[in-house]
């Protein structure tokens, strides 16, 4: 602490560690002294005057306007080494007030919120860690993995590979994770490792960038006493050096509440205490509410935002009106004594003793585009690149998907066994089947890509991890092996099995055509789940759609009503089977149309006449084009998804 408050010249964000170096963890670059002043936030309510949830937060009181007022004049300071806690029931407002602080809350947000008098920027926000509830990692990564990647993304290009990955190991060791370094982070389908050492991996990606302010929403929550307490003193051991901690806490223990700072007591969006941990009984005691009982602090700051009062019967809180006059009691007794204190605090020029160096400008240089990312687009690409394969090779390859193809493949071969050209009919529906499995099949396993993975894209958008751009194209680079791969297995069984046109180059233009059906396919699902990012009902768009493809696709309707045959053109089956029709049967192509030997030409057959054999350049011009429409319209919703 003393070498933080006497330095005068800037540290290096990042050094090079050498053996016996003292840990980077262990001082911040630009320590923060964070204000808010009169924080209000309000949202619209949902339905005619009944109660509406937003982001884990209530309470405040509704308007006439039909608006419901989820922080109400929230004040407070936090200075660099110094936690602050958040304490309130649930529905208080203490996740809603934690986002705000964090840069990432929209909507009608009023008030002053500074670090070090300054409004929230890109350099603040890349100096920001935030830590959420919910621990949103990949399952199927390392612990070691999963802060390497986090490092390769999020530390500037001007550290070589081996000093992000050392620094990766820095983090390990400093969070005590170094025994299950090796071991998978887990899932609900699998084990991994703990509830604890996850919250540790959360808070060591956020470690990686040196913050200067980190935020942590409820870091306690679901895990045990001496798991929280082995957390939060890793928490108190990063804030020593120099960072500001504001932190959520549902309903800490004793020990737990001893190590905060500073509190910031809410009940229903309005606050009813600020100042030190170690004061705030004294203060409620001073407007008469003590209790002679000894008792964990924070569980009498939480009866007194729930409005109950220390000399309540145990078993009889009161009834609501009391609950209410007390809280109302509360709020008066908070703008009366702490209010105008704080506010002229609030006024008072920095004291701690930091000296802030001002951050270099992010704009108006090359320079400046790096340093608004920390990496470079082609990195980003490559590193995304490398951890989608790891992460998703599990899934595309697993033994029931395997089998699934396999299988289908085998029996569709051994029912179309060698299908004699005579039996022109059969040979349709075979290529007829090719274009609807693998049309459709692709589209219901791309629905599930965006939702499953919003969570996890939100978050590191938010910290600006990497572009859009290269998340997009890496995810797109790393399904190709794993999206062709069975569909290329499933043509080859089928083709020969069926009795197709026996030779290479039909076989190969009849594979390029699926996979090209298979690209577009996935697209589509793409799409819907970026558009809808619901499971439920990207799957319901997606069975409707299929359907009317499958019945527009030129096999079972030949003869679609001029008003509606615009439907067929719009599905790539029909594109697929007309492509795989033009590909095993020419012009001049004829068959054995009766038992006595006479002869009839392929395209006279009804259900070639009315798909037609023609424009096959055409046809395939119009699925490259589907292929990135669709795809274009994925990337342009979640661009949406990233703002919400």
């Amino acid at each position: 602490m003393t070498e933080l408050q006497n330095t005068t010249t800037t540290v290096v964000a990042y050094p090079t560690t050498q053996p016996n170096t003292r840990s980077v963890l262990r001082l911040a670059l630009y320590p923060v002294t964070l204000k808010f002043e009169e924080v209000v936030y309000k949202v619209k309510k949902r339905g005619g005057g009944g109660c509406s949830c937003w982001w884990g937060g209530g309470g405040g009181g509704g308007s006439s306007s039909g608006e419901r007022t989820i922080l109400n004049g929230i004040t407070g300071l936090v200075c660099p080494g110094e936690i602050l806690a958040m304490l309130g029931p649930s529905g208080s407002g203490k996740t809603t007030l934690l986002t705000a602080l964090g840069g990432r809350l929209a909507g009608k947000l009023s008030g002053k919120i500074t670090y070090n008098g300054q409004p929230f920027s890109g350099p603040m926000k890349r100096r920001t860690g935030f830590v959420a509830q919910d621990d949103v990692l990949y399952p199927h990564l390392t612990v070691t993995e999963t802060l390497v990647f986090a490092a390769l993304l999020r530390l500037p290009d001007t550290l070589s590979r081996a000093e992000k990955v050392e620094h990766a190991d820095l983090v390990i060791g400093e969070l005590g994770l170094g025994r299950c370094r090796n071991s998978m982070i887990g899932g609900p389908l699998f084990r991994g490792i703990s509830g604890g050492e996850k919250k540790r991996v959360s808070i060591g990606q956020e470690m990686l960038v040196n913050p200067s302010l980190l935020l942590l929403d409820e870091p306690t929550s679901g895990l045990d006493s001496t798991t929280a307490l082995r957390i939060l003193a890793t928490v108190k051991r990063l804030a020593s050096g120099g960072r500001t901690v504001v932190t959520t806490v549902h309903q800490p223990s004793s020990r737990l509440y001893h190590m905060f700072d500073k509190v910031v007591l809410l009940s229903e969006g309005h606050p009813i205490y600020y100042g030190y941990a170690s004061t705030a009984l004294d203060y409620f005691s001073s407007i008469g509410f003590s209790t002679s009982v000894t008792v964990n602090p924070a569980d009498l700051l939480l009866d007194l935002a729930h409005g109950i009062a220390p000399q309540c019967d145990s078993m009889h809180h009161g009834d609501q009106g009391e609950q209410k006059s007390v809280r109302e009691l509360l709020i008066t007794a908070y703008d009366k004594n702490i209010a105008t204190r704080l506010k002229a605090e609030l006024c008072l020029p920095d004291v701690n003793g930091y000296s802030y160096t001002r951050e270099p400008s992010a704009s108006g240089n090359a320079a400046g585009k790096t340093e608004q990312w920390g990496t470079s687009w082609c990195q980003q690409f490559k590193v995304l690149l490398k951890r989608g394969l790891k992460e998703r090779r599990h899934e595309a390859f697993n033994k029931l998907r395997i089998f699934q193809v396999i299988s289908v493949a085998t029996l569709a071969g051994l029912l179309w066994w060698h299908t004699p050209i005579s039996h022109i009919q059969d040979r349709i529906a075979l290529l007829f089947f090719f274009s609807v499995f693998w049309g459709f099949f692709p589209l219901y396993n791309a629905v599930f890509t965006f939702p499953q993975e919003r969570a996890m894209l939100i978050k590191e958008q938010s910290s600006g991890m990497y572009r859009l751009s290269s998340y997009f194209l890496a995810r797109m680079a790393g399904d190709l092996p794993m999206e062709l791969a069975l569909p290329t297995a499933f043509v080859v069984i089928i083709y020969w099995m069926g009795g197709l046109k026996p030779d290479p180059a039909s076989f190969i233009l009849s594979l390029l055509v699926v996979l090209l059906s298979v690209l577009v396919s996935q697209s589509l699902g793409l799409a819907f789940g970026a558009i809808l990012m619901d499971v439920k009902q990207a799957t319901t768009l997606a069975s409707v759609t299929t359907l009317v493809f499958l019945i527009a696709g030129g096999y079972y309707i030949q003869q679609i009503p001029p008003f509606i045959i615009w439907l067929k053109y719009l599905s790539f089956s029909f594109y697929c089977y007309k492509l795989l029709l033009g590909v095993q049967f020419a012009d001049n192509d004829y068959y054995e149309c009766s038992p006595g030997g006479s002869l009839c030409r392929v395209v006279d057959f009804p259900a070639v006449k009315s798909v037609g054999l023609a424009h096959k350049w055409m046809d395939v011009c119009i699925m490259v084009l589907m292929l990135i429409g669709y795809r274009l319209v994925a990337y342009l919703a979640l661009h949406r998804v990233q703002l919400r």
